[in-house]
């Protein structure tokens, strides 16, 4: 369970990296960062950002520093969803209700990361 459950997460990295702001599935994603960062750059910014949360997904996976993963993973959502909900609420799928959804998947890491057993895993 805990190797699928880092899948899992993983896959919600890998699907807004990938899907969502690298091929562009989402518009709505470049939006939200050209209203936080600015419209100049919006698209190269958003590319990027992508690719970050593709990284984000090969360490959930690798399992390297898994806590330190989970501690980065909380920060980002964190404050990705605060951002979004000050400076774009109109631009989110659930408006300031992202922030639920966003404060249960950091719960979840959470859990993954440091009340789970992973002596299964070694």
């Amino acid at each position: 369970m805990p190797r699928t459950l880092s899948y899992l997460i993983a896959l919600v990295w890998l699907v807004n990296g990938l899907f969502c702001k690298l091929l562009h599935f989402v518009p709505r994603h470049e939006a939200i960062v050209a209203r936080i960062l600015g419209p100049e750059h919006a698209p190269l910014l958003t590319r990027l950002i992508g690719l970050g949360e593709i990284g984000m997904a090969v360490w959930v996976v690798s399992g390297v520093a898994r806590r330190w993963c989970a501690g980065a993973q909380i920060a980002l959502i964190l404050s990705m969803n605060t951002l979004e909900a000050v400076l774009a609420p109109d631009l989110l799928l659930w408006g300031r209700g992202n922030a639920g959804f966003a404060a249960l998947f950091c719960l979840l890491i959470y859990g993954h990361a440091f009340r789970a057993d992973h002596s299964v895993l070694r």
